[in-house]
């Protein structure tokens, strides 16, 4: 019996089902020791593959080698081992082994989904003898939990979260035993793994930090920002668990919570530090300040776009239409999404959290890794409050089952502790913050002042203070009127434009410019529309933000690119209501908390202003607000959960599909950005891929850098049009890349002017 076939190579070539299914287990149970289920994750890679015992499999994988499939699918090989599952372990064990094996092409599946594929009525091949390939399985005895594994907390939510570790471990070791089967058939080296390790990281950014404050001129603000850093540092045994650190905009959090975790890390024999940004900010940015600090170039990860092949193909039966190996395993391999084996990981809240939540084998190959790691939530206060509640239970579920730490890294630290009153929050006390003092930091870190304009103001107005001020920042609520603002103002001196629809590289090419003038040994004009992109770790200084209506957060953000290193006195922030682009209904409820905190208390940014607004924004809304969307009609995706846990029927497709944290369905491409006729750097890049029989996950990477999310509506009408193709033929409509820079302009990124894309446009708030 064999799992994997080569075209054209004779059968003594393939690889033996045996041999499969024991190299997956293995490392399954490798990945999932780290939690303390290592045979429960061996027993779902033992019988992952059974099913490919059946004859028809067996006659498919053969007829691949003759070209005869003609591009038909593979039978259904994966219901069998969740039988098999099912009949060897007791509930609930062998009910949550069969949600993964089951799912482990097409993904994790509704309740009711799983219960019609272990019908009996459900028809599939004969897979006898399957025993002698799969050896013998760990016995149900080995599969009861780790004694410091705590179910009783929240029996449901710890199950169904176990269900998707356990996954993510299958899928994983699936992914990984497959492409090295084929490299090795084709002579290849996979290059994945080939990082430093956590000590020597730690090291190199201690020497950093210590020339960092060498070099660094003598200043208050400076001997703050290393008070914060000696305080947080000097609490990294602390035992691992949730963290907070409120330090004002300025004060040096960024390298203080990264120094931190590095620490905290070795201390604990901790895998891997994760950053997490906004969907709003430039990630790239703080990669690129942590591969400086870090003296690195590969130990770094930035990941912020989704390329999620499975759902790229139209398929008539989600179920079984992804249950396929393909010829020679090519579709498995489609499937080369991030699995976070970086000591280093710098991604987006979206990616974060609804990768959490997601069902996809190439959403869910990374959870396992978030085990045993320490998790920076930078600028927390961003959770997305129609999910808060979710997203606050998984972050507590990695504290209490996976031996993570949570530092929730923020100006404006969101009111989400039980001891501020949060119904069900947070347990973290006070030794637990980072920051020394946060309340002084915030009037020893005080450099702006804030002012509220009591009219709505045209584009003209602000046009007009552009001209007047040679270096300001206008920073809006959506891409269309960003464009249009920057459109006013174009012909002005040093007049810049920045958007998400630009690709990162050319993003950082923009920020290289703006602080190139902003420089106070030589200053020139620089006058910069923005989108809240670059509100969060973005290291700019300008005299004077103007900032369209917005939450008291997002206030305090801009803010904090105003008068950032204390030259002048005092900054001037503007807040203003546009005239002719009213907030975006996603940011409607923050304004409004706004007002209410602007009608009470003088100091805009002050500590209790702070704690007012969240106040406002979280305590008066009701538990159903923070867990609003719907699951298969139900309110409340805790509900949809709590409600199946007595038969562990979770509904893992719908909750994925339910869990957006933006509404709009964003879709990546590639643009062949070039910093210069003769950069051609995008370009060669694609065409190496294009060439190559698979594309490597190393290459994929490398292709961040170009990427832009664009609405899913303009992706496909570009694609229908053909002004966009597929990156590789393996990966469909997976990954799509621009022919060439037709659509893209050098000063506002992709061209948003066709009205089929504009509507969409203006709601993009990042």
């Amino acid at each position: 019996m064999f799992a994997h076939s080569l075209d054209g190579q004779p059968i003594s070539k393939w690889e033996r089902l045996s041999d499969h299914l024991a190299a997956v287990a293995g490392r399954a149970a490798n990945f999932a020791a780290v939690f303390g289920w290592p045979e429960a994750a061996r027993a779902a890679g033992q019988l992952h593959d059974i099913g490919k015992c059946s004859v028809a499999f067996q006659a498919y994988i053969s007829a691949q080698r003759d070209g005869a499939t003609g591009g038909r699918r593979g039978p259904d090989h994966s219901t069998a081992g969740a039988r098999a599952a099912v009949a060897i372990y007791p509930h609930p064990a062998g009910r949550l082994l069969a949600f993964g094996i089951a799912g482990h092409h097409a993904g994790l599946a509704d309740g009711k989904e799983l219960d019609r594929r272990l019908d009996d009525e459900y028809a599939i091949q004969p897979h006898d003898g399957w025993q002698a390939h799969s050896g013998e399985q760990p016995a149900a005895a080995l599969l009861v939990p780790p004694t410091d594994f705590d179910f009783r907390h929240n029996k449901a939510f710890t199950a169904a979260f176990l269900t998707r570790m356990l996954f993510s471990c299958l899928v994983d070791a699936d992914f990984l035993e497959t492409e090295a089967f084929y490299a090795r058939a084709k002579g290849e080296v996979v290059e994945r793994g080939d990082f430093a390790g956590i000590v020597p990281l730690r090291d190199r950014l201690r020497s950093y930090m210590v020339d960092k404050r060498a070099r660094a001129p003598a200043s208050s603000i400076n001997a703050l920002r290393d008070r914060v850093l000696d305080h947080a540092v000097g609490k990294a045994a602390l035992c691992s668990g949730l963290f907070t650190l409120t330090v004002p905009t300025g004060g040096g959090k960024t390298l203080a919570s990264l120094s931190f975790a590095l620490e905290h890390a070795v201390f604990h024999g901790m895998d891997r530090v994760i950053y997490v940004i906004p969907y709003t900010s430039i990630i790239e940015q703080t990669a690129q300040v942590f591969r400086e600090a870090l003296d690195t170039k590969d130990d770094v990860l930035e990941h912020h776009a989704s390329f999620d092949w499975e759902a790229a193909g139209a398929m008539k039966d989600p179920v079984i239409g992804a249950d396929d190996e393909g010829p020679g395993g090519v579709d498995k391999l489609r499937r080369a999404a991030e699995n976070w084996d970086a000591p280093i990981v710098v991604t987006t809240a979206v990616q974060f959290f609804e990768s959490l939540f997601a069902n996809r084998a190439s959403r869910c190959r990374k959870l396992h890794n978030l085990a045993n790691a320490v998790i920076v939530l930078d600028e927390a206060q961003s959770l997305p409050i129609h999910l808060l509640r979710p997203c606050m239970a998984a972050l507590d579920e990695l504290c209490r089952n996976y031996g993570v730490s949570v530092v929730l890294c923020t100006a404006t630290q969101p009111a989400l502790r039980a001891k501020d009153g949060f119904e069900g929050g947070f347990k973290i006390d006070e030794d637990r913050e980072l920051a020394p003092e946060p309340q002084a930091l915030y009037t020893a870190l005080k450099r702006v002042t804030v002012e509220t304009l009591p009219e709505p103001v045209a584009d003209t107005v602000i046009a007009s203070r552009f001209s007047e001020q040679p270096r300001m920042l206008c920073i809006v609520n959506s891409r269309a009127h960003a464009r249009g603002l920057f459109e006013t103002i174009r012909d002005l001196p040093g007049a810049t434009h920045l958007t998400t629809l630009m690709c990162p590289r050319h993003r950082r090419a923009v920020l290289q410019t703006v602080r190139t003038r902003l420089d106070p040994k030589n200053p020139q004009p620089i006058r910069l529309v923005a989108t809240s992109l670059i509100e969060a770790g973005v290291d700019v200084d300008f005299p004077e933000v103007w900032r369209a209506a917005a939450g008291l957060d997002s206030i305090a953000q801009a803010a904090g690119r105003c008068n950032r290193e204390g030259r002048l006195a005092m900054g001037r922030t503007v807040v203003f209501v546009p005239a002719d682009n009213k907030p975006p209904r996603a940011v409607e409820a923050y304004w409004q908390a706004t007002r209410s905190v602007l009608r009470k208390h003088d100091d805009l940014l002050g500590f209790e202003s702070i704690k007012a607004y969240f106040g406002e924004l979280y305590w008066q809304k009701g538990a159903e607000a923070l867990d609003a969307v719907k699951v298969d009609g139900r309110l409340g995706i805790l509900a949809a959960i709590a409600e199946r846990v007595r038969d562990f029927s979770f509904p893992f497709r719908s909750i994925a599909d339910a869990f957006r944290l933006i509404d709009e369905i964003m879709e990546p491409v590639i643009v062949p950005w070039q910093s210069d006729p003769s950069d051609d750097d995008a370009k060669r890049l694609l065409a190496q891929i294009a060439a190559m029989d698979r594309p490597r996950a190393v290459d994929l990477r490398r292709l961040q850098q170009y990427t832009v999310s664009i609405p899913r509506k303009a992706r496909d009408t570009w694609l229908a049009a053909g002004a966009v193709r597929p990156v590789h033929p393996s990966l469909g409509a997976g990954l799509l890349c621009f022919e060439d820079l037709a659509h893209y302009r050098p000063d506002t990124g992709i061209d948003v002017g066709d009205t089929w894309l504009r509507s969409a446009e203006s709601n993009m708030i990042a």
